[in-house]
């Protein structure tokens, strides 16, 4: 009999947690490395909200809080979705957790049961498939494709969709692709949700703010107002505010669900860090004029890294609309030995001999369910971006 659980044979490590860490490794060693693979941006956090913060602990907001969230939180909570999303929530429909990845897991600890499916489009976000794994669900991927841009088609959900269907978990802007669907092309997909009122959805609009161009970010229960009364949706604080340590998730939804999902969270972690929910009154309700120029710089950064990244042999890299990561294909590198005697026969060799021949550490593609490609995180300095391209450039150019 094994003590651990088996359970955990059913998932696996973080990849870019992985590739994070392997690169930090390398540079430790002395090896100069350029990381891509983490999903935070390098600025700040904006001063306002870190005065917030320091605020808080001086004046001793250091204790216990409500399980789910203090209520100042969580009227900004509402008063943000009002604002944004023209949709209306009470403080009894919002919780509020460790960050997104917590508020995700325990609404799937709340639901799933033995056997329940959760559609999850391809790319993914690598947690997304682990999560629904964990609380004793199937995930069931639904690839996308580089020829409609990774957004997955109301005929495929259509297809995907069975009786044991609990969950649509959807994502836009797209971690790893950062690709975005439009009014209409979401409302194509909630057309189909309100044929199967059995499916609900569950939305990370955690790159709702880093929308660029002409692109203009909705989510399903204000695209649909049908669904409102099964849509859970899941935003927060740590991409757009720079606030990634600080874990500070958010969601809201029907109250039953929030109900249960504060029973979970009640059993585990118990509420998120007093200081940091203070912190993330002050980013809701602040202001928000540092998210155009941070758009800005995130624009500039992913016009270089597409433009780079197509001009290398074997690449092709689609310019998404939001998020700060691009999603290349490297087809035309398969099947290519790398000057250093590699086979690149996936998209996984691909990535480990770049990291040891080069030193740019990227994300390979089947970590988040669709091959061959690899993910970029562009949240770093252009100085950064440019030497990382320019070693890939260099490192397809070397293959044979």
């Amino acid at each position: 009999m094994t003590f651990l659980s088996a359970t955990l044979d059913r998932v696996k490590p973080s990849p870019t947690i992985a590739v994070t860490t392997k690169a930090a490794e390398l540079k430790a060693a002395g090896r100069d490395v350029i990381g891509l693979g983490a999903g935070e941006p390098d600025f700040d956090t904006p001063q306002n909200i870190k005065d917030a913060g320091i605020a808080a602990i001086n004046s001793g907001k250091t204790k216990y809080t409500a399980v789910d969230g203090i209520p100042e939180l969580k009227q900004a909570i509402c008063a943000k979705f009002k604002r944004d999303n023209d949709l209306t929530y009470t403080p009894a429909q919002v919780t509020v957790g460790t960050g997104g990845k917590q508020v995700l897991y325990n609404a799937f600890m709340a639901t799933l049961n033995q056997g329940d499916e959760v559609i999850i489009p391809a790319p993914y976000w690598v947690s997304y498939p682990d999560m629904v794994l964990l609380a004793g669900g199937e995930p069931v991927a639904v690839a996308a494709s580089l020829e409609t841009n990774f957004k997955i088609t109301a005929a495929q959900l259509e297809a995907a969709i069975t009786p044991k269907t609990k969950w649509f978990l959807f994502n836009s802007p797209s971690n790893p692709t950062g690709a975005g669907y439009s009014w209409e092309e979401l409302k194509a997909l909630t057309d189909v949700l309100m044929r199967h009122p059995h499916v609900w959805v569950m939305t990370d609009d955690m790159y709702e703010h880093l929308a660029y161009d002409d692109f203009k970010f909705c989510t399903p229960a204000q695209v649909e107002p049908g669904l409102y009364d099964r849509t859970l949706t899941v935003n927060g604080v740590s991409k757009a505010y720079a606030m990634t340590g600080w874990r500070i998730g958010y969601a809201a939804g029907p109250e039953a669900l929030i109900k249960a999902m504060r029973k979970v969270q009640s059993q585990s972690t118990s509420n998120p860090c007093s200081v940091s929910q203070y912190a993330a009154v002050e980013a809701l309700n602040g202001t928000q004029d540092f998210l155009a120029p941070n758009n800005e710089m995130f624009v500039r950064r992913r016009d270089l890294v597409v433009d780079m990244l197509n001009a290398a042999e074997g690449i092709v890299c689609p310019k998404p609309e939001g998020a700060f990561y691009v999603y290349p294909s490297i087809a035309g590198c398969i099947g290519k030995t790398s000057s250093a005697g590699t086979l690149i026969d996936n998209d996984e060799t691909f990535a480990t001999a770049l990291l040891e021949e080069t030193g740019v550490a990227v994300v390979f593609g089947a970590a988040f369910g669709l091959s061959p490609n690899f993910r970029v995180s562009y949240a770093t300095s252009d100085d950064a971006l440019k030497e990382a391209c320019t070693r890939i450039q260099n490192f397809c150019k070397g293959l044979s």
